[in-house]
């Protein structure tokens, strides 16, 4: 039982520190050099795209503000960077290894937070603009949806080639 919990407590702390910095799941993990450079990428990324002011920003509901402190060209990068940086960290820590498919949420998240991001300086919510942060947010649940959605799809499909 002490080598489980081991075993999972060590996916879980890899996964919440990847999801705190991108980069820092893989440091634990003795991936180095994979880890620096998705901490440098992370921080590129984030200086480039504006994306502490925008936070903090839409924190305080600034949202036109921050609309016009985002660089879009940048920030797009970001989803991506973020859900792998998320998937790869806790692979490497040995989640995910007997579920095939199990990718598929997070490469979804990343697909629709993108999306968001997109859209979010001209989409409104029962006539809200949601802005840089929250409207990409508001789209993680859906991208994680589709992408349990397809999952089970091709499990099943899978699973039937193989009878």
């Amino acid at each position: 039982m002490g080598i489980g919990y081991s075993e999972k407590s060590k996916k879980l702390e890899v996964l919440l520190w990847s999801i705190a910095l991108p980069g820092f799941g893989q440091l634990l993990n003795g991936k180095y050099v994979k880890g620096i450079f998705l901490v440098i990428l992370e921080i590129l990324v984030n200086i480039m795209g504006n994306f502490n002011k925008i936070i903090i920003l839409s924190f305080n509901f600034k949202i036109e503000e921050a609309i016009a402190e985002t660089n879009y060209l940048w920030l797009m990068f970001y989803p991506c960077l973020y859900f792998f940086s998320i998937w790869d960290a806790y692979k490497d820590a040995g989640g995910g290894m007997d579920k095939p498919f199990a990718y598929l949420p997070l490469v979804f998240s990343a697909y629709f937070v993108t999306t968001g991001l997109i859209f979010s300086s001209e989409f409104t919510f029962f006539g809200y603009l949601f802005g840089p942060i929250w409207l990409p947010i508001l789209f993680l649940p859906i991208g994680l949806g589709i992408g349990v959605v397809i999952r089970r799809v091709l499990l099943k499909i899978y699973s039937k080639e193989t009878i």
